[in-house]
């Protein structure tokens, strides 16, 4: 029974944590939430490149990123851009562990 227990835990979709386990949530091969676990469970500060672009490029791709129609004047391909509009991108960014995460990046000195 115990074993069958452990089973489900380290097999299930949701974050569960039995006798000290912990399982991080299923992504459905979405990276950037992936990414967005491996932070969380390291405690680090996310990083640009690897974590707060990849959710962009998947929302808000073609249009700011290298030849769309804004990018001139709204590049989401460069952090400053993302440092300035702040919480303002949370229009298009609906997702609460990826708000999150780029909270936590707005967050950093």
């Amino acid at each position: 029974m115990r074993k069958a227990l452990l089973m489900f835990a380290l097999v299930g979709t949701a974050s569960v944590s039995l006798w000290g386990l912990t399982r991080l949530p299923a992504t459905n091969g979405n990276s950037a939430v992936a990414a967005a676990s491996l932070s969380a469970t390291k405690g680090a500060k996310p990083n640009f490149e690897t974590e707060i672009k990849p959710i962009f490029q998947a929302k808000c791709q073609p249009c700011h990123f290298q030849g769309g129609k804004v990018y001139d004047k709204m590049p989401f391909d460069k952090p400053e851009t993302i440092t300035r509009l702040g919480t303002k991108l949370f229009t298009r960014i609906k997702d609460e562990k990826e708000q999150r995460l780029i909270r936590e990046f707005l967050d950093q000195p």
